[in-house]
């Protein structure tokens, strides 16, 4: 049996199989660079450029456009350093690059700085990648991401933490680091430096009376005076709203000193237009010498600005110099301000109380309660020295109520013992009466000692009369038409504008003590004082002389028939034991009663 043989098909299917095996690779390499370029295309805020082992480009996406400004056309088949690379970097990117292909060694992800179009520099993250590697053909992708934005955040969040936002100048920070690096140089070659402290003049009724805009513009505007004055190696400083802080290095003599201080004030000369309308404004200005005054920036901007603060008592455009004795008065100050809460809570505050006297009969008619600090450990503290910081730092108003409590107590207590005639008359500072309920507060005293017009009275200055709001004038109004003696107390020290006295609700002026105590010799103070208590008398008023030390200031009063006198001349003040006996008839009048 013959068996017939086909034709085999073996070698024709094995090599269409291979054909078919080639065919699917090659679809494949394709789709994968296809969603390779899909995925380098959909990153459009990421930097992609593709380059051959000669570094030309082949690849460039639109990221790389936005980026370094060059499009697709015109980059492609440029080299590498030709386009991006900076002149410093080149020499060191072809070689890493040629050691990559030649050796295998990796570049490494770096930030750097690369080079635009326009030749600015561009900062990036680039990260690097190789295919083909190992072949004829390899390529290089670069991956690069802008740190634009995060730079230029990291920028400003660096010039925020060093300079003034508003005026561009250094804050207190580098002013302190800048200043220290100069007393480096002062040292070094002998030369002194002077610090000045500089503070605008009522700064926050600018700002309240015309808004923040004009406040901006006025530091605006000063920053650009004080530039104009600087040398190169002078500093200046915007250290808080309205103070600046100026260093002028190599300045050794007294004159020196004065020519610099003179130089900053001209600097105010020129009014500041402010709101459309030219406005003179000023600053007080507090000086510290190096070496004389501190060796640290930080002692010279200290003291310097404590020079300016005991300038600003002194009033506007004021210039002091730093003593070491303001430093110790401020620590002094800082020492009792923080006292004053515990004195009270111990209870070592008390009252004395110091007789007002008829002129011409030499009887005791009222009494004035002084306050007194006696601390459990140390001397008396004068309360020209309290008082003062007492209303600085808000103490005051619990002292006021202390006050009120305590004359009322005292009050109750000698009106129990017989004294019925004697009035106690209290002074009541300026920052009582900012709380709304101060007088209210005093008033409900009164009711719950059970006391009236006759017992309490009240003493102010003309200027807190002045400052008064109008709420606290109709209190006052109304304690006037109840019989209250309400006093203007050191009379021609304030305003000593004699039309306010028709305005006020007063019953009695005290002429204050530097006009009692030259009358005899000085014809201007006599005649100041002849005529406050004509004046006085004209207006329905009770006029009171205070300060009266010697017999020939007492005749003089008697002769311009002054009502009240006060002062050493008969008593000083004294606590209320002393006055109990005084009132008791324990006491011998003081000879000068009788002159």
């Amino acid at each position: 049996m013959k068996v017939s043989k086909t034709p085999s098909t073996d070698g024709i299917d094995s090599h269409d199989a291979g054909k078919e095996e080639v065919e699917l690779v090659r679809r494949q390499y394709l789709e994968s660079e296809q969603r390779f370029r899909a995925l380098l295309e959909s990153l459009p805020k990421v930097a992609v450029q593709g380059y051959d082992r000669d570094r030309r480009v082949v690849y460039w996406n639109e990221g790389s456009t936005r980026l370094y400004g060059y499009t697709a056309e015109e980059a492609q088949g440029q080299l590498l350093e030709d386009l991006i690379i900076p002149a410093f970097m080149r020499d060191g990117v072809i070689q890493a690059h040629c050691a990559w292909i030649k050796e295998g060694v990796d570049m490494p992800a770096d930030e750097l700085e690369l080079k635009h179009k326009t030749g600015e520099l561009v900062s990036v993250f680039s990260q690097h990648l190789m295919l083909n590697e190992h072949t004829d053909s390899p390529l290089m992708f670069c991956v690069d991401v802008d740190l634009s934005d995060q730079k230029r955040a990291h920028r400003d969040l660096e010039f925020a933490t060093r300079f003034d936002r508003l005026t561009h100048l250094p804050n207190r920070q580098t002013f302190e680091v800048d200043l220290d690096s100069l007393l480096d140089s002062c040292r070094r070659q002998g030369n002194g430096l002077v610090t000045i402290y500089l503070d605008i003049d009522h700064f926050v009724e600018i700002n309240d009376a015309l808004g923040y805009d004009q406040g901006d513009r006025l530091l605006i505007e000063l920053t650009r005076r004080l530039r104009e004055c600087q040398q190169v190696t002078d500093l200046v400083s915007r250290v808080s709203s309205d103070e600046f802080v100026l260093a002028f290095p190599d300045v050794h003599l007294a004159p020196d000193v004065r020519r610099v201080v003179h130089h900053v004030q001209n600097v105010f000369r020129e009014p500041f237009v402010l709101d459309g309308r030219e406005r003179q404004v000023t600053a007080c200005l507090g000086v510290a010498l190096f070496p004389e005054n501190g060796e640290s920036s930080r002692e010279l901007i200290r003291n310097a600005d404590v020079a300016k603060n005991r300038a600003k008592l002194d009033g506007r455009g004021a210039v002091r110099f730093f003593q070491q004795k303001l430093h110790d008065e401020l620590v002094r100050q800082h020492y009792l301000s923080a006292r004053l809460e515990e004195a009270l809570d111990n209870g070592e505050f008390s009252l004395h109380y110091q007789p007002l006297v008829s002129a011409a009969s030499g009887r005791i008619e009222h009494l004035e309660a002084l306050i007194r600090w006696e601390p459990a450990e140390g001397p008396p503290i004068s309360p020209a020295e309290f008082i003062p910081l007492a209303e600085r730092s808000g103490v005051i108003h619990r002292l006021g109520d202390w006050v009120i409590e305590e004359a009322c107590r005292q009050q109750v207590e000698w009106r129990a013992k017989g004294f019925h005639e004697h009035r106690i008359d209290i002074n009541v500072s300026g920052r009582q009466l900012v709380r709304p309920d101060a007088l209210k507060s005093f008033e409900e005293s009164l009711q719950r000692h059970g006391l009236g017009p006759r017992d309490i009275g009240i003493e102010l200055t003309e200027n807190v009369l002045i400052e008064a709001e109008e709420t606290v004038l109709e209190d006052l109004r109304r304690f006037y038409h109840r019989g209250f003696r309400i006093a203007i107390d050191d009379f021609g020290t304030g305003y000593s504008s004699l039309s306010y006295l028709k305005h006020f609700p007063v019953t009695a002026l005290k002429i204050d003590r530097s006009f009692i105590r030259d009358a005899p010799t000085q014809p201007k103070d006599r005649a100041i004082m002849e005529g406050a208590i004509f004046i006085g008398h004209r207006l329905g008023l009770e006029v009171v002389a205070e300060g009266v030390e010697n017999a020939e200031q007492l005749s003089l009063l008697r002769e311009m028939h002054c009502d009240l006198v006060q002062g050493f001349f008969f008593y000083r003040p004294m606590p209320a034991k002393e006055i109990d006996r005084l009132l008791g008839g324990f006491v011998p009048g003081h000879e000068g009663l009788s002159s």
